[in-house]
């Protein structure tokens, strides 16, 4: 892989685990520094702020600094901020992410129509009352945005539910679709090439979701390697709907090897 400048890297389920480093994940990412390569983390985290996840990185040994990061929730406020400026916005997440969005009119009184919805991760917060309100919003004429629609992602308990399973449900009750913001959304990956500085055909995405992250990125025309770590599940290697990953792995430690680093 010689002609690659540049790494696009999921964090939940790639270099650690609810927040714990996956063996040998630190020594590999010091390993693509050492050569010199740029790396942007794109995640579809949406439990932290920018600074926040770059903290407890950094903690756990990872060198990484916060303007290295693109999360969907600052995807979705850059978006909001350039299409629908001004539009008041009901927020529905788990975590607190009000750093990272911004410039975004956030709508608190539950008596209140928004002009849009946009749902995050999903926690505690997503009970009936909160996802039958959004509902009744998109009734009254509300737009859905989500931030991703991930079904699932691992923690440190095992698979957890995950937004999507209730996104799909909102779409079909309501009979609209929600405009995805994170992954795999192209203007999403477009916007981590551009922080990275180099083209698509020169950079490498390495993910554990195979349709958000690897097939997404390939989409995009960047080279897309799959971690058996995290959310990853056998059947994931054969692909989806016709399409495969260009690479598949053990673990982020192995990606030094493949990208012929020693």
């Amino acid at each position: 892989m010689d002609n690659v400048r540049g790494l696009l890297i999921d964090i939940d389920g790639v270099l650690a685990v609810s927040w714990e480093p996956l063996d040998g994940a630190v020594e590999a990412v010091r390993a693509i520094r050492e050569a010199g390569l740029p790396i942007v983390l794109l995640t579809n985290t949406t439990s932290r702020t920018r600074e926040r996840i770059a903290g407890t990185l950094a903690a756990a040994g990872f060198p990484i600094e916060p303007d290295e990061i693109l999360t969907a929730p600052a995807a979705a406020a850059a978006h909001l901020r350039e299409h629908r400026p001004g539009a008041s916005c009901l927020l529905l997440n788990s975590g607190d992410i009000d750093a990272d969005l911004d410039g975004v009119p956030l709508v608190s009184d539950p008596g209140t129509t928004p002009d849009l919805v946009l749902v995050g991760g999903a926690g505690p917060e997503f009970d009936y009352a909160a996802l039958d309100g959004v509902f009744g919003h998109l009734q009254r004429g509300a737009e859905l945005f989500a931030m991703h629609r991930n079904l699932y992602w691992r923690t440190g308990s095992g698979l957890q539910l995950d937004s999507g399973a209730f996104l799909l449900g909102l779409e079909r009750a309501a009979g609209t679709e929600a405009t995805v913001l994170g992954k795999p959304a192209a203007a999403f990956f477009d916007a981590a090439l551009a922080a990275l500085g180099v083209s698509a055909a020169a950079a490498v995405m390495v993910g554990d979701d195979l349709e958000a992250d690897v097939l997404g990125a390939q989409a995009r025309g960047l080279t897309g390697v799959l971690v058996r770590t995290g959310k990853f599940r056998p059947e994931d290697e054969r692909g989806l709907d016709g399409h495969t990953p260009d690479h598949v792995l053990d673990s982020f430690a192995d990606l030094p090897g493949l990208l012929g680093l020693g």
